[in-house]
């Protein structure tokens, strides 16, 4: 059986980077496709056809003549990789036998999901701006209310990540969500323990060849080269 897997991502998408990130580690080759949310090419009819929702992450999985599995939701996708292709790369959820620390990996990616990237998201900074508000206070505010709240979980389960030394689901949400927290000012050493964790991903090859200067779509002037 052969599988072809496409990734529709834009280089700022934070959900798109969970995505990347987690193609990177378990090692599955992935065609990325392009899609400038600046631009507006997210509502196109075409885009429209393949996520409804006019949103990016979309993970595409062709096998062979079957219909393609299309998933238009990150922590979906997510849970689908893990799924679909279990021999591939470290795992990415605690084991079935450990019923609670799944949960406790799916509340942690949560509080990110649900709770600190909305507020980064383009379409609601674009509604809160012409009530007059300050967009990147407004996020910063939010953002921080949602690493509090991850801060106070991670604080017990720690080890080099956020639930013991294994990267989770979890790790794939947080990192993202870092580099959004830091882009409106906020200081991640107020959250001493997920600060470790940011840091100790940061090392990850795979966190790297995700990274949102390092995508072919990052415009040159914030490109990392190298």
């Amino acid at each position: 059986m052969t599988e072809t897997v496409t990734l529709h991502t834009y280089f700022r998408s934070s959900c798109s980077a969970r995505l990347r990130i987690a193609l990177h580690l378990k090692k599955i080759h992935f065609t990325p496709v392009y899609v400038n949310l600046l631009k507006g090419e997210q509502s196109s009819p075409a885009h429209l056809s393949v996520n409804p929702s006019g949103t990016v992450p979309t993970l595409v999985v062709q096998r062979d003549s079957e219909d393609p599995v299309v998933i238009t939701q990150s922590l979906a996708a997510l849970e689908y990789l893990e799924d679909a292709f279990p021999d591939k790369g470290p795992a990415l959820l605690p084991p079935t036998s450990d019923p609670e620390r799944r949960a406790l990996v799916r509340t942690l990616s949560q509080i990110i999901g649900c709770d600190i990237q909305p507020v980064t998201n383009l379409r609601i900074l674009k509604r809160v701006a012409p009530l007059g508000a300050d967009r990147a206070g407004w996020s910063k505010d939010l953002i921080e209310d949602g690493l509090r709240a991850y801060e106070a979980i991670v604080a017990q389960s720690a080890g080099k990540f956020s639930v013991g030394d294994q990267i989770t689901i979890a790790d794939l949400c947080l990192i993202p969500a870092a580099w959004g927290a830091e882009r409106v000012g906020v200081d991640l050493r107020a959250f001493p323990v997920t600060s470790s964790i940011v840091k100790n991903l940061e090392e990850e090859e795979a966190v790297k060849l995700g990274h949102w200067t390092t995508q072919d779509d990052t415009p040159e002037e914030v490109r990392v080269v190298g």
